[in-house]
């Protein structure tokens, strides 16, 4: 009886054993970005156990965010999985339900393309920021994919490798997620750096790549979002003793040309609307300081009227609100910290662009200063109250437009963006303007204020993305792919941070890691003519005639 006892007690201990080991999943995904939530759908489509895992409460990352006004490009170049996001989006406001506020004859049928002749179905790039959210939902719930939000990755201590692949991460709760293969689909590349892949912050020198269009960009003035008249920097006018209004730097921007650790603007990108029962008025935000905003009515003394230029229309009476202009929305140099700050740092960083945007808002619908005629027609707008509804009608994510990038296999430099070089192993197209917003602003020689690093090139046609540029040197790690923080140069980044091109690589990066696990080979040998196959299989757009 004794012995049965120890036995019994025995099997006890190893099924508790056994029960309290997770699982090891064919791919796990860090980052319910749209690039992680599509490398979920594609892994599971390919018959393999996936999770998805990360800091996020809300799946979808900026395309559920804000930025409704899809930066697209040529749409002939998104296919896959990226172009069924885009159909189901179609398919959402098919319904009476999706449009509570407007009359969807009256919206018409703008940003809405027909079937190609592939038959894959009508898109809609135009959206608001609740119908991308539910459309991701849904994606999850159809493949029965799992989704653990609000676990943050211990970035010091909680990746485990084992002959140089990673085995296992773990949270800051102490919870382990094992998998044969990763995908970092992260804005901030987190699991990459942890993982000790090589990668970059900031702008590379001109000379390193041969570039043109990516270091200091002194004097270089693309976009409208410059100083277009002589404005004066100091408190006082005309006296440098009296010292800068705030949100200018005293520091030399640097040599033209040169490498910095300076990064592009971040901003939220705001669902307003001016639609009365649906409307949250700008409120003044704790922490508001009226004196932030001293640069932005000398720009309004200049002759500048230009505030409701990027107040892009979506449904419902809606807008994807996007910086615009030479004082706006982008918080020009408060995000040098973020892409390797700690949790604790980015989230000062986030509360401050958030106090400095919504105080922005509050500023030109409210101060008397403001020009009667802007200020009157800001003060119709505000937030809308059936977005962001756990957030009081703020976006849940800020607009990471660049953090790390990856140093891999390959580099994307604008010499592949614009067309002036083969591009090897093509594994999706980019096609939007080589476009970075301002890095700093500064004081030039003449003594006036100017802003600096806003860039647009445009790409001469689609180009290829190489596969390389999502697999990390082999030697660094042979089980994980990168399809956001993608190894490129800043300026070709510039280009390829589009959410549908995400999706795109996101698609890519899973298709290859499932390839990879049925070879047992780390993704870096997968034979490029069979990871081509299938994607074209999955209806990726991997290369475009070229213009005659």
């Amino acid at each position: 009886m004794k012995n049965l006892f120890a036995l019994t007690l025995m099997l006890l201990l190893v099924g508790t054993s056994a029960a309290a080991e997770p699982p090891i999943y064919d791919v796990v995904v860090y980052g319910p970005t749209s690039a992680g939530v599509i490398a979920a759908v594609q892994a599971k489509q390919m018959g393999k156990s996936v999770v998805v895992v990360g800091p996020d409460k809300h799946l979808g990352g900026l395309s559920a965010g804000g930025l409704g006004y899809t930066d697209s490009g040529s749409k002939a170049a998104i296919g896959g999985l990226s172009r069924d996001f885009y159909h189901r989006v179609w398919k959402y406001y098919q319904t009476d339900a999706a449009w509570p506020w407007q009359k969807q004859s009256a919206f018409g049928n703008r940003s809405q393309s027909p079937p190609q002749p592939g038959g894959d179905g009508s898109t809609i790039w135009v959206f608001e920021p609740h119908a991308a959210e539910q459309v991701f939902e849904d994606l999850v719930a159809e493949y029965k994919i799992p989704v653990h939000r609000d676990q943050w990755l211990d970035r010091q201590n909680g990746v485990k490798k084992e002959d140089g692949r990673i085995v296992s991460i773990t949270m800051e709760s102490g919870q382990k997620y094992q998998g044969r293969m990763f995908i970092d689909a992260t804005y901030e590349g987190d699991l990459m750096a942890a993982a000790g892949v090589s990668f970059h912050v900031g702008r590379e020198a001109n000379s390193l790549y041969n570039e043109n269009y990516n270091g200091v960009q002194t004097g270089v003035l693309h976009h409208g979002h410059w100083f277009k008249k002589p404005v004066d920097p100091y408190v006082k006018k005309g006296d440098p003793s009296s010292g800068l209004l705030p949100r200018i730097s005293g520091e030399d921007p640097g040599e033209k040309g040169a490498g910095d650790d300076k990064i592009q603007a971040y901003c939220f990108r705001m669902c307003l609307t001016n639609h009365p029962p649906n409307r949250i008025p700008f409120a003044k935000p704790e922490g508001y300081d009226a004196s932030q905003y001293e640069l932005l009515l000398r720009v309004f003394d200049s002759g500048w009227r230009e505030v409701f230029n990027k107040f892009d229309s979506v449904q419902n009476f809606k807008t994807d609100t996007n910086n615009h202009g030479p004082f706006s929305t982008d918080n020009i140099g408060r995000n040098y910290a973020y892409p390797e700050g700690t949790y604790a740092q980015r989230k000062e960083i986030i509360a401050e662009h958030e106090t400095y945007q919504k105080g922005l808002m509050y500023f030109i619908a409210n101060d008397p200063r403001v020009p009667e005629e802007i200020r009157t027609k800001m003060a119709t707008w505000g937030l809308a109250k059936d977005e962001f509804r756990d957030n009081g009608g703020w976006p849940h994510q800020i607009y990471v437009r660049e953090a790390r990038r990856m140093v891999g296999a390959y580099v994307m430099t604008e010499h592949d963006c614009l067309d002036r070089k083969p591009t090897p192993e093509s594994v999706g197209m980019g096609s939007y303007t080589l476009d970075s917003h301002n890095v700093q602003r500064y004081i030039k020689p003449d003594g006036f204020v100017q802003n600096e690093g806003d860039i647009g090139v445009g790409a001469p046609r689609p180009y290829e993305i190489s596969y390389g540029s999502l697999t990390p040197k082999k030697e660094e790690c042979p089980n994980l792919l990168v399809p956001v923080c993608v190894s490129s140069s800043h300026i070709a980044y510039g280009s390829i941070r589009m959410e549908p091109v995400f999706m795109i690589l996101g698609q890519s990066a899973a298709t290859a890691a499932c390839l990879a696990l049925d070879a047992d080979i780390p993704v870096q040998d997968l034979p490029y003519e069979q990871l081509r196959k299938r994607l074209e299989a999955d209806g990726q757009v991997l290369e475009m005639p070229k213009k005659k």
